[in-house]
Order: structure tokens, then C-alpha cells, then sequence
């Protein structure tokens, strides 16, 4: 077991009368010994000494060996950053997948390099590796760049790495439209409401309830699949949904998303289970694609089904049951399952002859958005949309919640 570190006592220095502490084999004398500022003095440092105590056990708990601050690699930092952004963004953030992804090609140029040898050159040589080998976009790279600066800078403020390595890289500036060769990112543009309409049939009911309460009120995909019934205000004719995360709530701004009679009909169906049991299910999905397959199954035999066949059956089926199961299902869907969900959707109605082109959970969102401002202007599409600014007003807040619940009922 690692020692506790021995906390330095004040003592007297009989020949000056001052108050004496040995730290790591120095003598540090803080003034007059019994006097307040002394004390003080005295307090501040064993404060010091904790928190340099602290980032020395989190270099060591990642890194598994001991590295004073000063010869810390790329890799350590990044090793400490993400056991602290685990913690701090928590575990519904996807932040720290984000950062993961914006690390890798620092790790692999860098990973052994002194944070202290680390400057804009070499940054600049990591934005180029992103250009040549990952072929990022122009604002993906900018993103990503980003990142690695907040790592840098979370690293400043635990004193783990010079503040002068931060100022280095802040020179650096981010790639400009037609000024580099990194290529532009094509924008998000609003899906055709009938693309939307034909891909529904193909989708698990639970999936077409998404798409279609996303179309109605232009939620966030992760608000939407974490709704709750206990989330869900019913005691109106406009329902409130208030979800218990979403974007910004680290800012301190609260979410209210008025539901209308057509999203309230596409919900009803989806509430009768336990208040804090999620309305949308994988596992509600996956017992309809088995009844699906129950139906469906060989829907041109000719042949007569004898006893022996339906005996054996009932034994693969019981084999099945018994055997462990290889992927255990979530109790609500994350943005990725979602989105996969729709693209296999999108195959099979392809498949079955319709033209329908790919399309991804958020541009139901700008399709939302671009119907709403069409309709009732820009501040009802804010209002709707959710967007926040900083200087948004109570005041404010509540005229647009009444103008969004306006919206609500007339096309929600």
C-alpha cells in the first residue's frame, strides 16, 4: 500500500523566532512564529501541497508510473484528461467519445513526447495528419483542434503542464474556408417529409414513433429516446415534456417542449408502463421483428408440415432460450442504434421498390425548423428548436414557451 504523506509540522526556530516548516528537506521559514498572517501563510501551503499530492496520484493511477509534472508525455496528459472528463461530463455525455476520436492522431505522433517539447509545429503537423490520412473536413479538424487545446488547457490548470506550451498553441488558428486542403462538409439540409413517410413502414413501431414525434415537435434525437412518462406533464390540453438532460442544461437554461394533439396520439401508446421506465424500448422492437418473422415465414411453401418438423422447431427454439445471450439489449436506444435503425429501414423500403434516398435522424430536425420559420417566422423556429443564447431573458423564456405551445397545438 502506498505511504500517507507525512503532513509538515510549524515549528519554532529558537535563534530567530521564527516559525519553521521542512518541506522535501528544506527549511521554509513563514514569519513570526503565533502571528495570524504566519498561520495563514502556514494554511495555504499545506493546501499546495495536498493539491500537488492529488495531480502526482492521478499521473500515477494512469500512467502506472511515477512522473513528475515536468517530464509528463503526451500520452499521461491524455490518460489523465480522460479519467477526468469521464467524471465530469458523465456517462450520457458523448463528449468523451468526441474527445477520444480528436486525441487519436496526437497519441499516435506524440504519444512519447514531452508535453514540454510539444509546440505549434508539431500541433500544426497533427491538423496535417488529419488532412492526409483520417481526410477529416475542414470544420471537423477545426472541432478537433479544438479539443486538444481544452486538453492542453485542463492540463495548465492542474499545473501539469507550462501555461507557456498553452500560449504556443493558441497562435495556432483554425483552417479557413478555401484557405487550406482540407475539404468542405457538406451542410445539413431538411429531408422531404414523403422520404420520411415512406421509410416509416419499414421501421419498428418504436422507431416510427421517434421520426414521427421528431417531425412534430423537432427534438434532438437524444431527447427523444429518453423520454419518460414521468417526464411528461399531462395535466393540459398541450402536454409538457421536460426532459431530465439534455444540451444545455450545464448552461442553466431549462427545456420545455410542448406536445400537440398529433404527437400526443403517436405517445398514448407508448405510456402504459412504469413512470420511470423509458417509452422506447429495443426490446419492444426486437418482439416485433419476431412476430414479423413468425408471420412471414416461408409465405409460399407448398408443402404439407409434418409433426417431426414442428417437434424440432420447438427444440431449436428452447436451444435458443437456454443459450447466453450474445448482445443484451439497453433500456432505451442510443443516437447510434437510432440512426442505424433508419438506415436499415431506408434498405428495406428500397428494397421493396421505393425510391426513397438515405437520410439521418437530424435533418428531421431542420425539417422541423424550416417549416415552422416558414410559417410563423424566425423566433418561432428558435423557440422551437430549442436554441439558446446568452442573452436570453426569464422574461423572453416564457413568451416563447407560449408561442411554442401556440405551434403545439395548431401542427403539433
Amino acid at each position: 500500500m502506498p505511504k500517507t504523506p507525512r503532513i509538515p509540522k510549524l515549528s519554532l526556530h529558537k535563534p530567530s523566532g521564527c516559525a519553521r516548516v521542512r518541506v522535501q528537506g528544506k527549511d521554509l521559514y513563514l514569519g513570526p512564529f503565533g502571528d495570524p498572517e504566519t498561520l495563514q501563510r502556514y494554511s495555504r501551503l499545506l493546501a499546495e501541497l495536498a493539491a500537488q499530492q492529488h495531480q502526482l496520484q492521478v499521473a500515477q493511477a494512469n500512467s502506472g508510473q511515477s512522473t513528475p509534472s515536468q517530464d509528463l508525455t503526451i500520452s499521461e496528459m491524455i490518460l489523465a484528461y480522460l479519467e477526468f472528463a469521464t467524471t465530469y461530463y458523465g456517462p450520457r455525455s458523448r463528449e468523451p467519445q468526441s474527445m477520444n476520436h480528436a486525441l487519436r492522431p496526437l497519441h499516435a505522433l506524440y504519444g512519447s513526447t514531452l508535453t514540454q517539447d510539444f509546440g505549434p509545429k508539431s500541433f500544426k503537423a497533427v491538423r496535417q495528419h488529419m488532412i492526409d490520412v483520417h481526410k477529416l473536413s475542414r470544420t471537423e479538424i477545426n472541432r478537433r483542434m479544438g479539443r486538444i487545446k481544452r486538453v492542453f488547457k485542463w492540463a495548465v490548470s492542474e499545473e501539469l503542464v507550462s501555461p507557456t506550451i498553452l500560449h504556443g498553441l493558441s497562435a495556432v488558428s483554425g483552417l479557413r474556408r478555401g484557405r487550406s486542403e482540407a475539404h468542405e462538409s457538406r451542410p445539413v439540409r431538411p429531408v422531404d417529409i414523403s422520404q420520411i413517410q415512406l421509410t416509416l413502414p419499414f421501421l419498428p413501431p418504436p422507431v416510427a414513433a421517434i421520426c414521427q414525434l421528431q417531425l412534430l415537435t423537432g427534438m434532438r434525437p437524444s431527447e427523444v429516446l429518453h423520454m419518460r412518462p414521468c417526464d411528461i406533464d399531462r395535466s393540459g390540453a398541450i402536454w409538457l415534456y421536460t426532459p431530465e438532460h439534455h444540451k444545455t442544461e450545464h448552461l442553466g437554461f431549462e427545456k420545455h417542449v410542448p406536445l400537440g394533439p398529433q404527437a400526443q396520439a403517436v405517445l398514448a401508446p407508448f405510456l402504459n408502463r412504469d413512470p420511470k421506465d423509458y417509452c422506447f424500448t429495443p426490446a419492444e422492437a426486437e418482439a416485433w421483428r419476431n412476430e414479423q418473422r413468425a408471420v412471414h415465414r416461408n409465405p409460399d411453401r407448398k408443402t404439407k408440415i409434418f409433426p417431426c418438423e414442428l417437434k424440432a422447431r420447438i427444440r431449436r427454439k428452447a436451444k435458443r432460450q437456454a443459450a447466453p445471450k450474445v448482445r443484451q439489449l439497453q433500456p432505451c436506444y442510443d443516437v447510434d442504434a437510432y440512426r442505424r435503425c433508419i438506415t436499415y429501414g431506408i434498405r428495406k423500403a428500397q428494397k421493396a421498390g421505393h425510391a426513397v434516398q438515405h437520410w439521418f435522424p437530424y435533418q428531421i430536425r431542420h425539417t422541423h425548423g424550416t417549416e415552422v420559420r416558414r410559417r410563423y417566422g424566425l423566433e418561432a423556429a428558435q423557440v422551437a428548436l430549442g436554441h439558446a443564447t446568452a442573452d436570453v431573458t426569464q422574461v423572453y423564456a416564457e413568451r416563447n414557451l407560449k408561442l411554442a405551445m401556440q405551434v403545439a397545438a395548431e401542427i403539433g
